[in-house]
């Protein structure tokens, strides 16, 4: 059994991930905001799972957004084994579009609030010398498509520090990869912040355009059935890495619809252990598998 932190629990890969890992043994500590409020009924949706079922999931009140509420919810809880970090959410339209403040905001949740969780468990996971952290990514990561520019460089940019991180952990125990989803049949397109700026939607009506053709067309996959969205997909990839023993975890691992993008990553991995190899940190990818 492993303790596992999941942030962003009260929909989507989160919500389902923490009712499949308890189910499997283990003790997951599942994060949302507003428990008491906004978001109460999946908060009891998971506690009356539990109890049911008979498995271990505490409900943890938290926002990614605030140092404060993350250090204190973290200070309250046993040593983590597994991070989960899977709280995000998108941002889309024309770049233009975006105020500078806006640009921050989605840049802060999906970057910098998977650094403030992490920030918060690394210390004691250094401490045992072991852990894993699982940064949910996108194939938005691996590429751009237009309407989607802010959102490409919150995940682009979680792509660099997650690498960067993978390699500086790795002497202390600690596996750090990537998950790269492509679209689920999740609320994440409903859920989509869109500028309401009249005047911008007609100067960039062919982004516009792309951007409704692009989302009635993944919905209508969604309802064809037979093509790979169905949410468990990516949480099974979650138990897959957990279960799979230090040092043998791949860095980035894509999941359903990639548009092409798994072609990019099996394009560049020989090229990054080329520049490792340069660099005579090929070690560093990744910890020791332990020997028993």
């Amino acid at each position: 059994m492993k303790k596992i932190l999941i942030t962003g629990c009260s929909s989507g890969f989160g919500f389902d991930s923490a009712k499949y890992l308890a189910v499997k043994g283990h003790h997951i500590f599942a994060s949302m905001r507003n428990i008491n409020g906004r978001n109460s009924e999946p908060a009891k949706q998971l506690r009356d799972f539990a109890n049911v079922k008979g498995v271990k999931i505490d409900l943890i009140e938290m926002d990614v957004l605030l140092d404060e509420s993350v250090n204190s919810a973290l200070s309250q809880l046993p040593v983590m084994d597994v991070l989960i970090n899977n709280a995000g959410l998108g941002f889309g339209g024309p770049v233009e579009s975006f105020s500078a403040e806006e640009c921050l905001d989605q840049l802060n949740l999906n970057i910098v609030g998977t650094l403030r969780v992490a920030k918060a468990v690394l210390p004691r996971m250094r401490a045992k010398k072991s852990g894993l952290i699982i940064q949910l990514s996108s194939v938005a990561g691996r590429c751009a498509f237009p309407a989607f520019g802010i959102y490409h460089a919150s995940k682009w940019g979680l792509e660099g520090m997650s690498e960067s991180m993978r390699y500086e952990l790795a002497p202390l125990g600690i596996d750090v990869v990537l998950v790269e989803p492509g679209p689920f049949s999740t609320k994440f397109l409903d859920n989509i912040i869109i500028p309401d700026d009249e005047e911008l939607k007609q100067a960039y009506q062919h982004v516009h355009d792309f951007y409704e053709g692009f989302k009635n067309q993944v919905k209508e996959i969604y309802e064809q059935g037979g093509s790979p969205t169905d949410p468990m997909l990516v949480v099974e990839t979650f138990e897959r890495l957990i279960d799979m023993p230090a040092g043998t975890r791949p860095l980035r691992n894509i999941v359903g619809l990639d548009f092409g993008a798994q072609s990019i990553n099996d394009a560049v991995e020989p090229l990054r252990k080329t520049i490792l190899e340069s660099m005579d940190i090929l070690s560093l990818d990744g910890p020791a598998e332990k020997v028993s």
